[in-house]
């Protein structure tokens, strides 16, 4: 089966996450998760890899043996199995060749994908590239990463000449709702020295790179009454919130900001007079500036308590993930520089991307799997303008090989990991 094939068949499987599932606690939070973890197992049963383990969890592993007498450090790759929640539609996949200008995806709703609002797509003229029928997103987030593997896999077997060591696997659920299956991932019993996820971005794009991040939930207790008689009695937590977000910094907000400027994300507010509940995420790329603004939200509270009485306000301060850069210094580094190896074997300019997002290889990275990003070579992530050029899927999974080669190729170097 080919790389487009096997990624199309993907596609038509619904693993949208569930968030009122994931919350519960429930993973994977899809039936379709599973349901496409159990044909990559059978997938990979039928490639020949071993010690193929698909949990309960939908957390799918295995392990395509050594060919080789050395010692060679064992690689991994991660793709993850859920699509976003913003479109839960099915995906119908369709392949159009780019000729230039705009791509008519849906003549009956009359669902375009402008090239003068997505203008790189200029880079793709002339190749093919998988979009949708503009009713649903194309999940090549993260199904291109997981056709990429696939393909990279089903070379190696089909080359045995490519000296390589033990190459781990993962496919794993709920990426797009707090990394929850990251989280879940037993990186000691798994067994891998080092690691690479593939999620995000066009051909080129490398993350070493992303938030610091952090989660806060911030609780304000008021005092009904009765309109008629409230004056001097009635506290609304709902204006308490209003006046704490009100203090916030201005213009430190996702839409004022870009590149490596943090943010504080207001993200909830419910409740009554009564009570409120706000939550938020703050963002900062380095460990400094997130406890400078996990500090400042602390204060904040702790102002308003004087303001209000220490029982009107309350507030949980919580670490999400670290920055994957913080796994990636010193010794712990070589993954980044393999990386750039492989890209400049397949002629790919290396873009080194700060992620402003969370991804699954944060997680690993925190947990002592070393682990930057690979792009995927899709556009438009988790957006009925999603697209994949056809190329672009398969350097990546190229891209995928020649770590692998290049490993083996180095181990000496590497061996002291």
């Amino acid at each position: 089966m080919n790389i487009v094939d096997r990624f199309i068949n993907y596609t038509r499987i619904n693993t949208t996450t569930n968030r009122e599932n994931g919350a519960a606690g429930i993973m994977p939070s899809s039936l379709g998760q599973m349901e496409l973890a159990t044909i990559l197992a059978a997938e990979l049963t039928q490639l020949g890899l071993q010690n193929i383990i698909l949990r309960d969890s939908a957390i799918l592993t295995a392990t395509l043996p050594s060919n080789s007498p050395r010692t060679i450090p064992t690689v991994a790759f991660f793709g993850h199995l859920d699509t976003s929640a913003e479109q839960c539609n099915d995906t119908h996949a369709q392949i159009v060749h780019y000729t230039g200008g705009d791509i008519i995806l849906n003549p009956v709703l009359n669902i375009v994908l402008k090239h003068a609002e997505f203008p790189e797509l200029s880079q793709y003229q002339y190749q093919d590239i998988i979009v949708t029928d503009g009713t649903s997103l194309l999940g090549a987030d993260d199904k291109a990463a997981i056709a990429a593997i696939m393909n990279a896999l089903t070379v190696l077997i089909d080359n045995p000449a490519i000296e390589h060591g033990d190459v781990k696997i993962a496919f794993i659920p709920d990426e797009e709702q707090g990394l929850r299956g990251a989280k879940a991932f037993d990186v000691d019993a798994f067994g891998a020295d080092f690691a690479y996820t593939l999620d995000c971005c066009g051909i080129g794009e490398f993350v070493d790179e992303n938030w610091n991040a952090g989660d806060v939930v911030v609780t304000f207790i008021g005092q009904s009454a009765h309109p008629m008689s409230a004056k001097g009695k009635l506290k609304n937590s709902l204006l308490m919130a209003h006046k704490f977000i009100a203090m916030l910094p201005a213009g430190e907000a996702p839409e004022y900001t870009d590149g490596r400027e943090g943010y504080y994300w207001v993200k909830d507010l419910s409740g009554n007079s009564a009570k409120t509940v706000l939550k938020m995420d703050v963002r900062d790329f380095t460990q400094q500036g997130y406890q400078q603004r996990m500090q400042f939200l602390a204060t904040l509270a702790e102002n308003c308590q004087t303001l209000w009485g220490k029982a009107a306000v309350t507030i949980t301060l919580a670490d999400r993930y670290q920055n994957v850069a913080n796994s990636l210094q010193g010794d712990a580094s070589f993954p980044i520089e393999i990386a750039k190896q492989a890209y400049a074997r397949n002629n790919i300019e290396m873009k080194t991307t700060p992620m402003r997002g969370g991804y699954d290889g944060a997680v690993l990275s925190q947990k002592g799997l070393p682990c930057p990003n690979i792009f995927t070579g899709a556009h438009n992530f988790h957006s009925i303008y999603e697209y994949l050029p056809v190329p672009s899927l398969q350097a990546a999974s190229d891209v995928v090989v020649d770590v692998i080669r290049i490993t083996a190729e180095q181990y000496l170097s590497l061996i002291h990991i």
